[in-house]
């Protein structure tokens, strides 16, 4: 996969494309990661980025040209138009659902805005996604890029030393996922479950699938609203609301 970033600070991202999985998937060639200074492709005296916004109102508004000019440049010499997704609270909500789906693609270009907003010809002739990371304001496009990028880079193959460790994420079967734990047995007086200690295989996935329809259950039960449920899961989730009574 090809990720390039169009943001007017490259630097941000030097680390962040350079360390633990994102810098490890970078090396090894799984994907290849850009940031790129959508000022250079501002062509006036000053290499201006943004003007006053028109009819009015406080605030600057990123100009189309350049950004324009960016991604056109990225575009050359394209078999297929890769998604261009704009980072901006206006956007979709991004889930799991849609990292996975964007995951599938093989070249996606970020563009992160600063100041008031964009132009609207930038979101109606250029971009194919917008998303945003949740309902509130950052000052910039950066951060919510990072985070796009670093779930959707450790689904690919390769990237994760576990392949299987990506598929029982939290909101990838569509519950949190079921608690973990480790050596030692017990710490503090706090010990393992025992079901975890026995050795019984199926006896441990059915303990894990109820603690993920417990956790779930019990911090975002709005999400059981959208699964397909066994009927060993309600009645597993009947026990549950009776004791919570």
């Amino acid at each position: 996969m090809k990720v390039d970033v169009l943001t007017l600070f490259p630097e941000m991202f030097t680390g962040v494309f350079g360390s633990s999985i994102l810098g490890k998937a970078n090396d090894k060639g799984i994907v290849s990661l850009n940031a790129i200074n959508f000022r250079d492709y501002s062509l006036s005296k000053h290499h201006t980025v943004d003007d006053t916004p028109y009819g009015g109102g406080g605030g600057m508004v990123l100009k189309p040209e350049p950004i324009f000019a960016a991604v056109e440049d990225l575009l050359t010499n394209s078999l297929k138009r890769p998604r261009v997704i704009l980072m901006c609270p206006q956007g979709e909500t991004f889930t799991q659902q849609k990292a996975e789906e964007l995951s599938q693609e093989e070249h996606l270009i970020f563009v992160c805005g600063h100041y008031e907003g964009y132009d609207e010809r930038i979101r109606e002739h250029l971009v194919t996604d917008e998303l945003s990371i949740g309902d509130y304001v950052l000052t910039g496009g950066e951060l919510p890029a990072m985070t796009v990028i670093d779930s959707v880079v450790r689904l690919l193959p390769g990237v994760l030393g576990n392949e299987t460790s990506a598929m029982t994420d939290s909101f990838s079967t569509g519950l949190l996922e079921y608690p973990h734990y480790t050596r030692p047995a017990e710490f503090r007086g706090w010990k393992v479950p025992d079901m975890l200690l026995s050795g019984h295989h199926a006896n441990i996935e059915v303990w894990r699938r109820e603690q993920a329809l417990k956790r779930t259950f019990t911090r975002r039960p709005d999400l059981l609203k959208k699964l397909t449920l066994s009927k060993q899961d309600h009645k597993y989730l009947e026990q549950l609301a009776k004791e919570s009574e």
